[in-house]
């Protein structure tokens, strides 16, 4: 079975690729080493990934899909002869290059395995901000000065898709790219028979994100949002000051959530699409056990903000 080694990247089309770029830099990304042509964008984090982000030029705004790394070419000669893929193809013009398979899921996302892309050089960044607790005080003869401006973002680190069969969905990434369950939602009045399930990448004892995905049964399909990892909680809140001093809209935050356990930061780019900054995730390995929350919407958020209504629709 072919497994994903981590979620590498989600792909949009908007109507303005010059506004798409200004928010992202503002968001805290930079431009990958290729530039596009045009009609595409690409933007990087600091970490090795060549690129977090493809904005691709059209007369609508709207998800186009994502791309998972993948550990071999044999692993793309497989999903190349599952139902729903294409070719193999070479990435010549994209930045990392390497190969890629491009597949639908069944409600007509994009979803990419890719091999062989080279790594970026990460970019430099700050170290993280000690934290003094009542407990332990690491931060020692050291003030913390924050400024408030764009927070780098590192990685991709999850998203979200609506989908109209949910358990067919969640059956079609754990063929592809053998993604693990890590917990469930269920509705109150049908609490053992799940709805929502946060998927992570495999990778045995080795710890990792608590989630790459969560797939949630809708009758309205798209995409909820896509969310990027920043340093720490410092990163999170000077970047909220920054992007409301900028004039973009804030969705939700900031807040705590409860499965997966990430401090929160939720906005608008400016097509509408959700996307959001967290940092102090939950990371798992083969020992977590899946459980199935079936309480409210209102009570996945521990603390902080509470989010609109629309936020569940």
């Amino acid at each position: 079975m072919t497994r994903a080694i981590d979620a590498l990247y989600v792909r949009y089309q908007v109507t303005d690729l010059a506004v798409m770029e200004r928010f992202l830099r503002d968001f805290g990304m930079v431009p990958a080493s290729v530039a596009g042509d045009g009609q595409r964008l690409y933007m990087r984090g600091t970490g090795d990934a060549p690129f977090l982000y493809e904005a691709v030029l059209g007369e609508t705004s709207r998800f186009l899909g994502a791309g998972f790394s993948v550990g071999s070419a044999q692993d793309l000669e497989r999903l190349s002869a599952l139902p729903g893929s294409g070719p193999v193809q070479q990435l010549d013009a994209t930045p990392g290059g390497g190969m890629r398979v491009r597949m639908r899921m069944p409600d007509g996302f994009e979803i990419d395995a890719v091999y062989g892309a080279k790594p970026a050089a990460p970019l430099a960044t700050r170290d993280a901000i000690a934290f003094n607790t009542a407990r332990a005080k690491p931060r020692v003869n050291t003030a913390v000065r924050i400024i408030r401006q764009a927070s780098p973002v590192k990685r991709l680190g999850h998203f979200v898709l609506h989908v109209s069969d949910h358990a067919a969905s969640v059956a079609w990434l754990r063929e592809r790219f053998g993604l693990l369950a890590s917990d469930h939602l269920a509705t109150p009045d049908a609490p053992t028979h799940p709805i929502g399930t946060f998927l992570r990448v495999d990778h045995g004892d080795a710890l990792v994100d608590h989630h790459c995905m969560l797939v949630l049964g809708t009758d309205r399909p798209g995409v909820h949002h896509c969310s990027f990892e920043v340093e720490d909680v410092d990163a999170v809140m000077s970047a909220h000051d920054f992007l409301l001093e900028r004039g973009y809209m804030l969705d939700c935050g900031v807040g705590r959530h409860l499965l997966g356990s990430q401090i929160f930061d939720y906005w608008r780019d400016p097509f509408g699409f959700r996307i959001e900054h967290y940092t102090d995730g939950d990371v798992v390995n083969a020992d977590h056990e899946p459980s199935i929350f079936a309480g409210t919407a209102d009570q996945t958020t521990q603390w902080g903000a509470k989010p609109p209504q629309d936020f569940f629709e």
